[in-house]
């Protein structure tokens, strides 16, 4: 087993103050593992960078075929919780004839802001369709419906899940070693980051002129490339990242420090995992992964924001800066 790549370091006065270790691949469509840091056969959890593996079946079981690309999308999402995103799955449930109360995910406070203000101005509590993942659980309940299965569509041995498994061993080419459970309720298989890398790749080189599998793999793309702003939010890195590359590639993270990207005009996947699980390190790691490939640049705003990133104290004093560290990538 290969040990894991130094890939970032933060610097203050001139001294290396900290590190951030991780495992990453590259993989080609057409011909196979293109390069690799670390060792590209650790076994991770993908979380939420794995979401379009999740919604294949909804897709290829025709239960989604009507689906607006939208609300694609946000099966694919880990989003705000904005009002952008929860009018958008309220609206889904209701066209599905159900409610908040049919979804599995849990509820939390939203990231975005001005909708959090709200609850607590109105004195109101989070729901559900706050919840981050509520747009790929929507995309559950549609496949549940469809399938004419059980309302408890996050157990492991549900149809929804057992089709889901499927897909992801199918598009990672491995069968998976086992699953944890996801903050949202949901199986988290397990695979390598090659695995990871090796989907990413099946889904770039998909096409709409292909069969079933690809031409909804294609679909999931297109939707999250058209709108970056359901699949994370304002300030996020998958949407700034995303929109800086005017829809070069569909990228999405995943808790614990995974990033994973979807490259359709080379028909490459890439997917990396941060060791220590620090957001801040597998942001500038995709970044720079990104920028290596030609597909961002590296002096856009949305780049330089994590990657040779000026760090500044709370008087506005530049006290050191994160970077990519030397040989990576």
């Amino acid at each position: 087993m290969t040990d894991p790549a130094r890939m970032v370091e933060l610097w203050r006065g001139g001294l290396l103050e900290s590190w951030h270790t991780g495992h990453a691949a590259v993989w080609s469509a057409d011909g196979g593992l293109v390069e690799a840091w670390g060792d590209p056969g650790t076994v991770i959890f993908p979380r939420s960078s794995c979401k379009m593996m999740q919604a294949l079946p909804l897709l290829e079981t025709g239960a989604g075929a009507g689906l607006s690309s939208q609300r694609l999308a946000l099966a694919c999402a880990s989003h705000q919780g904005a009002e952008l995103h929860t009018g958008h799955v309220g609206r889904w449930l209701s066209d599905l004839g159900l409610g908040e109360a049919d979804l599995r995910c849990g509820a939390h406070m939203p990231a975005d802001t001005a909708e959090r203000d709200r609850l607590i101005r109105a004195h109101e509590e989070p729901c559900q369709i706050h919840n981050n993942c509520s747009g790929k659980h929507a995309g559950f309940l549609m496949l549940s419906q469809h399938l004419k299965a059980g309302p408890d569509y996050v157990e492991i041995d549900h149809p929804v899940q057992q089709a889901v498994r499927t897909a992801f061993e199918e598009v990672t080419d491995e069968a998976s070693p086992g699953y944890g459970i996801d903050g949202c309720s949901a199986p988290n298989f397990a695979t390598t980051v090659a695995g990871l890398a090796r989907a990413m790749a099946f889904f770039a080189g998909a096409s709409t002129g292909g069969g079933v599998r690809e031409r909804s793999a294609a679909r999931l793309v297109e939707a999250m490339i058209a709108h970056p702003d359901l699949v994370a939010g304002e300030g996020r890195a998958c949407t700034e990242l995303m929109r800086a590359m005017g829809g070069r590639a569909a990228i999405k993270t995943g808790a614990e420090a995974v990033f994973v990207a979807i490259v359709p005009e080379k028909r490459l996947g890439i997917a990396l995992k941060i060791v220590d699980g620090s957001t801040r390190a597998s942001e500038a790691a995709i970044a720079a992964l990104l920028v290596r490939h030609g597909l961002l640049d590296p002096e856009h705003p949305a780049a330089r924001k994590r990657l040779d990133a000026i760090q500044t104290n709370w008087r506005g004093r530049e006290t050191g800066i994160l970077r990519a560290a030397p040989g990576f990538p």
